[in-house]
This record gives structure tokens, sequence and C-alpha cells, in this order.
């Protein structure tokens, strides 16, 4: 295997974060104790939002206000959107199983809080994405908690979700009032969402007193190109997640070592062209690698090393190699497959696993906010010819308690 350094001197990546850990955990801590005093004092200094237990919350008014200020046919484009992800999720939903004896049955969480992020830019999309997954899993009280409200795609979006709880509220504050609940705001059953490092911390932190649907870090990308692929295609692509921010990771790994050699070259020219040029290149500088290999399979071996949070498989039977990867968040198939048609359009959630997390996480999906719940009924005979090796394991165990509430049912 031979790596191709690019164009840019590789800086590696930001680890160790204790000073922010230790600023979330005062956040948290002093929301749990304080709820809405607290919350409210983080909201004017993060947020720069005065808000109260009266406006905390986007008034209906503000949503349909939002809705009608967008563009007929930006609206268009945010429902037809919105119809492709529901259909796809609504296909995830599973069926109960009973066969008299044992089974199972699927159980949505009750509250379910969302967090979209905010920033300097406003992502519709996320809100589509973290809510209609939970729309198909059949939650009954949806939430949202974000610090951009002032733009209309986030409420317009998330009127066309069906979705009117909305929380003007951003960072680890929210997510810590969504956890353990305040004054104003209700307490949730489970959070999904990105963020920033604070609210990724935060998710971290409140793990365990409430469900989350997965850790995410920057953007990530990596490619699979054989000799089939056009460079101007590979480019286009390693830029698109290079555009996310100065974290994320760029990565082709490819069987031809001239295709390899035209990426590395052309590279530069197109980040240098690009709109958000600084990004691009402090992120390529410090996190695209170009790898040469021998054969598919070692690439596919590269790729499962990787576990991308996006992989691009641009070549040949696309399809058959992606039945071997077994460590990726979401898979793009073939040459006309940009991630950003999953990022916006084709259906499944865009919110992925990063930094390796595709080893052992799932996509956020139906999944995310749904439980499966064992069902066990014994009638009398079926108990009785159970009892004997129930009441063995029982005492080997030490649990004569155990055993004495089957023997009792015999007698």
């Amino acid at each position: 295997m031979i790596e191709i350094k690019n164009a840019y001197e590789k800086k590696g990546r930001i680890n160790g974060f204790e000073s922010q850990l230790r600023a979330v955990d005062e956040i948290i801590k002093n929301v749990t104790e304080r709820g809405d005093e607290a919350l409210f004092a983080y909201a004017k200094q993060f947020d720069k939002t005065d808000i109260n237990k009266h406006n905390i919350r986007v008034s209906d008014n503000e949503i349909n206000d939002a809705y009608n200020s967008v563009a007929p046919e930006l609206l268009k484009t945010l429902i037809n959107c919105k119809t492709n992800i529901l259909k796809y999720h609504e296909r995830q939903v599973k069926n109960d199983d009973f066969d008299g004896k044992t089974g199972w049955k699927f159980v949505p969480v009750r509250r379910a809080g969302l967090y979209v992020p905010g920033g300097l830019a406003a992502y519709p999309s996320s809100v589509l994405m973290c809510a209609l997954p939970a729309v198909a899993a059949g939650v009954g009280d949806i939430s949202i908690a974000t610090p951009n409200v002032k733009n209309p795609l986030i409420l317009a979006a998330a009127k066309i979700c069906g979705i009117n709880k909305i929380y003007k509220i951003g960072g680890a504050h929210a997510v810590a009032a969504l956890a353990y609940g305040t004054e104003s705001v209700e307490r949730v059953d489970v959070i999904a969402g990105p963020g920033n490092i604070y609210v990724t911390l935060a998710k971290k932190r409140v793990f365990g007193d409430v469900g989350i649907d997965m850790l995410a870090g920057p953007s990530e990308i990596t490619i699979l190109a054989d000799e089939t692929s056009k460079a101007r295609y590979l480019i286009a692509d390693l830029i698109s997640q290079a555009e996310h921010g100065p974290l994320g990771a760029s990565i082709l790994v490819t069987t031809s070592r001239e295709l390899a050699e035209s990426v590395k070259v052309g590279l530069f020219e197109a980040a240098e062209a690009a709109e958000r040029k600084d990004i691009i290149l402090e992120s390529l500088g410090a996190n695209c690698q170009i790898i040469s290999v021998k054969s598919i399979k070692k690439a596919v071996a590269v790729i499962n090393e990787i576990a991308p949070e996006h992989l691009e498989i641009c070549a040949s039977n696309a399809y058959e190699i992606s039945k071997e990867i077994y460590n990726a968040g979401a898979i793009f198939l073939g040459q006309n497959t940009p991630v950003a048609v999953g990022d916006y359009y084709a259906g499944p959630s865009h919110v992925l696993p990063t930094n390796g997390n595709a080893r052992f996480s799932s996509v956020l999906s139906v999944d995310t906010f749904l439980k499966r719940t064992s069902l066990i009924g014994y009638n009398k005979e079926e108990l009785s010819a159970g009892a004997e090796d129930i009441i063995k394991m029982a005492e080997t165990e030490g649990f004569d308690a155990h055993a004495d509430s089957v023997k009792i049912r015999l007698k």
C-alpha cells in the first residue's frame, strides 16, 4: 500500500476536550439544579437571546409566518425531500410477533427531543432527517431545540414535519433541559441530532438518564475508486465534504495510481477556486489522504479499518463490493451517487456515525425511537415441560426463591 501525500502539510486531528467537558459539566449541573433560571441565563450568554417562560417556545403565528415567507419553489423542494425521507423510514417500521409463548412488540418512545444546530447557517435538512424517522416510528410528542429560530427555513421544515413544539435554545444547556426538564421544558426520552462539540459532549454526559442517537463528530468522506472513475467527480466529492469545516476528513482509496496522481494535482486547483476556499484548504491540509492500493480487496480492507461516515464506491460492480464492507455509516453506490444525494433527498437520514464509530454504531433511523419489548406467556403445561431446567438453572446460580416460584405452580 502506497500513501500519496496530499498537496498540503498533514497536521493531524484535534483530540482532547478537557476544558469543554468541564464547561459542559458545569452547565448541566446548573440547569439540573436551577432549571429555568440557569437555562435563560445561558441562552442570554451563549445564544444572545432574551427568553423567559412566556416566549421560550416559538408561537404558532411565528411558525406560520415563517412558512409563508419561504419562496414557493423552495417549499416545494422541502416537501419533495420530506416525501422521500418519510417513505423510506416508513419501510423500516417493524411488526410485532407473538406465537402464543414468546414474541416481541415494538413501542415508540413517548417523547423525543431533536437538536437542530444553528451557527452561521441554517440546516432545514437536519430538521427533516431527524424528525421524519421519529414521525415514522410513531412518537407522539416531538420537540425541537434550536438557537436558529430566526431563520424561516427551520420553522418551515418543522411545520412540514407536523412539529410545533420548538424551543428557542441551543448548546449544552438545551441538551440538559431536554434530558432533565425545567419548569418550561418537558423532559424527553431520547435526544437526537447533530451539534457542535459542546452539544456532543453534553449528549455523552446525559446518556443513561436519557437515550441518544449517537455522538456525531465532524463530517467525513472516503471514496473507493478504480480506473473507471472520473477524477473530476472524485475531486468534487472530496471538496464537498471538506467545506463542512476544518476538522472534516476527505480520503480517497484507489486501485489506479494514475487516477491518484490526477486527483492529487487537480484537488489543489479546484480547492483554490471554491466558494468556501479557506475552510476547504484548511480541512484538506489537516485531514486529506490519497491512498493507492493494488486491488479492490486491499481497498476494502483499508475502508473497513477506517469505518467512514460516508463511503462512495465509484467502481465497477459497486453493489457487489458493498457486500464486503461491514464498517460504514452510509454507502453511495456508483459514479452518479454523490453524498449530496443522501444529504438531502434520497431518503436515509444523513445523521451518521463518525470518527470510526461505524464499527459499532448505526445511522439515525426509526430504530432510534423504537423500543423492543419481549413477550413471554406460558400456560401450565408449557411451564411444567420446562420446569426441571428452569429450577436446575436457578438453584445452580443460588437463587432458591426463583426456583420456588416455579415449584409452587406445579403443585
